[in-house]
């Protein structure tokens, strides 16, 4: 695939290795004393090109990312950005009037006030993720972050979150997606790794059970991102619009290995024979779609006939089915996962990973060349890549 010389992609120390000098890409310039919180947009040198806006899910990741490194890596320093990550989440994101939590703010001032259930999935992880590094103040906003989502986003009739309402909490709009849904049940498993409650984990089965089983059967097993307020399927929203930073239309390749992959965490905690075999054919089918023959690396999406409707490899994609490939191979003990486990790390090593300057390249175009200099605009702060190192860590 390159001339440049692959490590040893299963090797501890490599992937501790590999984790640092994500780290270092961020840390400390990442952190902003003035505003508060942390500086989310990036170009691949590292030079900030937007110091004033802050994204909830940026905000919050980084707080992940931040805690995940304080367990692994023992570092004071860490605990330290967890805090000020925590503090400006809770003065300046959360909306003390309301209880919800600001999308997007300026500064300090909040531009969008929508409450999105992903949003909240995030805001879960990072004060489950901080209570797991130690920060002991965060107990408390799990269970508060937790009874927010049920108030608002719950239906115990569909058993799943709807996905987004206006910030009075006065209007629930009708689209339901998989996405916040998935990205819940992954909080949802944290807040139960982090705090040993079992109405965690139990709500975190029963979302995946049905996005995975019941909702899967309106697409012949595979996973469809968008549907109605009955949780029928929509396969016109969106239609125009495969690259949608949060509900890109497609079947994701990335969204299918990364229920694989957290349906093998799953089953760590509950007994369920459906767990391993649905993770199977949810990446088994991923892998079939979306790679490509021809320059290697995942596609981002798939249309419902089968034909490639996004031909871009986007970073997380390739980070979550490494982790899904071998999660899947430690369960199994199966060599064709730990095949895939490689090649996907391979192909990442020679085109995504920016060996100059440190972190992830964003996306790339089908013949594995970049579309711009902008390494880490909203969202990206590669919790994707350094959490799959974690789970990989986790089963080595």
């Amino acid at each position: 695939m390159s001339s440049l010389s692959n490590p040893k992609f299963k090797d501890k120390e490599f992937l501790v290795s590999h984790i640092s000098s994500i780290m270092s890409f961020y840390h400390p310039h990442c952190i902003d004393k003035e505003i508060g919180g942390f500086f989310q947009h990036f170009r691949d040198d590292g030079s900030i090109y937007d110091s004033k806006t802050r994204h909830l899910v940026s905000s919050t990741r980084f707080i992940f990312n931040y805690s995940m490194a304080s367990i692994h890596f023992n570092n004071d320093e860490y605990i330290g950005a967890i805090r000020h990550g925590i503090d400006f989440l809770r003065n300046h994101h959360l909306n003390h009037k309301t209880g919800g939590y600001a999308w997007i703010l300026e500064g300090s001032k909040a531009k969008d006030l929508t409450n999105y259930c992903y949003g909240l999935a995030f805001v879960l992880l990072a004060y489950s993720s901080a209570y797991k590094a130690g920060v002991n103040e965060s107990r408390g906003y799990i269970d508060e972050t937790f009874e927010l989502m049920e108030r608002y986003f719950w239906s115990d009739e569909f058993g799943l979150y709807s996905d987004e309402i206006n910030s009075d909490w006065s209007e629930v709009f009708d689209y339901r997606g998989q996405n916040a849904n998935m990205h819940s049940c992954e909080a949802l498993i944290a807040a139960f790794e982090a705090t040993n409650q079992k109405k965690y984990l139990n709500r975190a089965l029963l979302i995946a059970k049905n996005i995975c089983v019941r909702q899967a059967e309106q697409a012949d097993g595979l996973i469809w991102e968008h549907y109605d307020h009955n949780w029928q399927i929509d396969w016109l929203y969106n239609k125009n619009s495969p690259d949608d930073l949060f509900r890109p239309w497609g079947f994701q390749v990335g969204h299918l290995t990364e229920w694989a992959k957290l349906l093998i965490i799953l089953e760590r905690h509950v007994d369920e024979e459906w767990l391993v075999p649905r993770a199977q054919e949810l990446f088994d089918d991923a892998i079939e779609m979306g790679w490509d023959e021809k320059n290697y690396g995942l596609y981002y999406g798939f249309a419902p006939n089968g034909d490639v409707c996004d031909k871009d490899k986007y970073f997380w994609v390739q980070a979550e089915s490494l982790a899904a490939a071998a999660l899947l191979a430690s369960r199994i003990g199966d060599d064709y996962y730990w095949d895939w486990y490689e090649k996907i790390w391979q192909f990442s090593w020679s085109h995504m990973i920016d060996h100059k300057f440190g972190a992830w390249f964003r996306i790339l175009d089908p013949n594995n060349n970049k579309y711009d200099d902008l390494k880490s605009p909203a969202g990206k702060v590669d919790y994707h890549t350094m959490g799959a190192c974690y789970e990989v860590l986790s089963v080595l």
